[in-house]
């Protein structure tokens, strides 16, 4: 078992250091680059393919920024370094990466899985029905793809995300409320046919997600100045 190396805790003034994200596996988070980017983007193909673009709603263009997202999120992590020549940009680049990923890619993703399932399990297009067959709804069994949002918010909410390092406790579980709430108020519209509520509802969740990844990637990058500028000399 390898043995924990502890960050130092107070700096050189005697003043507490910056609480930074754990040393990370780039590896891991390069793999999950390559899953975000393909996935969404081979069913937004699917979806588009099937010529029923009004019954998605906006599931469409939720998977197409997951997916370009992810190809963000790949040149933060590749810029990551901790050798000659980095600077305070590349030694948080992974952190920033995983920051966009949680944020801009697999929320977007959450938001488009349940009436993406609807579509995929009643579209016409997709499946034809055979002749005097008979259509059985699926009921609430449809909402069971967006049970994956409650491990995302226990991911969240008990600190292995990377937002819990750049806000405080109490806004980090108003902003991941916030997500819970938009991402039901969208799918709820789009169940509905509601489907410009349902836009605005997931404009308001993109938006919010976008300004929270420019908040974050900015706010690491003061935090490891500022633990680097007062951490103890070895």
């Amino acid at each position: 078992m390898s043995k924990i190396i502890e960050r130092s805790k107070i700096g050189s003034d005697g003043r507490p250091l910056p609480v930074l994200p754990p040393v990370r596996d780039a590896r891991v988070w390069a793999r999950m680059v390559r899953v975000m980017f393909y996935t969404p983007g081979f069913l937004a193909l699917l979806l588009l393919k099937t010529g029923e673009p009004t019954a998605f709603g906006i599931t469409v263009e939720l998977l197409t920024l997951a997916s370009a997202a992810a190809v963000v999120a790949g040149l933060f992590i590749g810029s990551q370094s901790m050798v000659e020549g980095s600077d305070v940009s590349s030694r948080v680049g992974l952190w920033s990466g995983a920051l966009v990923l949680e944020l801009l890619a697999v929320v977007p993703f959450l938001a488009a899985v349940p009436p993406l399932f609807h579509e995929l399990a009643s579209s016409a297009l997709l499946h034809a029905r055979a002749p005097n067959s008979i259509g059985i709804a699926l009921g609430v069994s449809e909402l069971l793809p967006a049970v994956a949002v409650l491990p995302f918010m226990l991911y969240q909410l008990c600190g292995f995300g990377t937002l819990h390092f750049v806000v405080k406790p109490w806004l980090s579980w108003i902003i991941n409320i916030a997500i819970l709430g938009l991402i039901i108020a969208t799918t709820v519209s789009n169940r509905h046919g509601e489907y410009d509520d349902e836009k605005h509802y997931a404009g308001v969740l993109v938006v919010l997600m976008a300004l929270a990844v420019a908040y974050g990637v900015m706010k690491l990058k003061q935090l490891q100045r500022d633990y680097e500028a007062r951490v103890p000399a070895a």
